[in-house]
């Protein structure tokens, strides 16, 4: 680790704490040359591994965008898109895995999507459980009927 200051090309850690929610370590770091500190954040990076093989970052952003877009016209609030945003991100980082698929985190966010609207839901599943026919919908849609009914029981 290059200090900030000078540019030393090594530094000491002087103390390590985790965050509160356990996903990153503070540093602290003093330069052996400029004798200044300073604090560094450590976090393990979840990369997702899209259809065409290739691998980017996770990014929690990026799903809120997405289903913001889907949600477009849909009564949604800012809040309840983060909320979601974080359970998904929970549940993957929960799996325990450096690589996740893309197709894991569309499953992943069905299900806090449902809580959410519905509507939006059905069309989500409609892509990452590959509906092929009316028939798919009109299962989907008995299923959400039956859930109101029922809620105690989730497929």
């Amino acid at each position: 680790m290059h200090c900030p200051f000078c540019r030393h090309p090594d530094t000491r850690v002087i103390d390590s704490r985790s965050t509160e929610d356990g996903s990153a370590i503070r540093r602290r770091r003093a330069c052996p040359e400029c004798e200044r500190r300073f604090t560094t954040q450590e976090a393990v990076l979840l990369m997702v591994v899209k259809r065409s093989g290739v691998t980017e970052p996770f990014s929690r952003n990026k799903i809120i965008a997405g289903v913001r877009r889907a949600c477009q016209g849909r009564p949604v609030t800012e809040d309840a898109l983060a909320k979601l945003g974080q359970q998904v991100e929970e549940e993957i980082r929960d799996k325990g895995v450096a690589e996740v698929p893309a197709q894991e985190i569309g499953l992943a966010i069905l299900e806090p999507l449902r809580e959410l609207d519905e509507v939006v839901y059905l069309h989500f599943a409609s892509v990452y459980r590959g509906f092929e026919s009316v028939a798919d919908f009109e299962e989907e849609i008995a299923k959400l009927r039956g859930d109101r009914d029922d809620p105690g029981e989730h497929s």
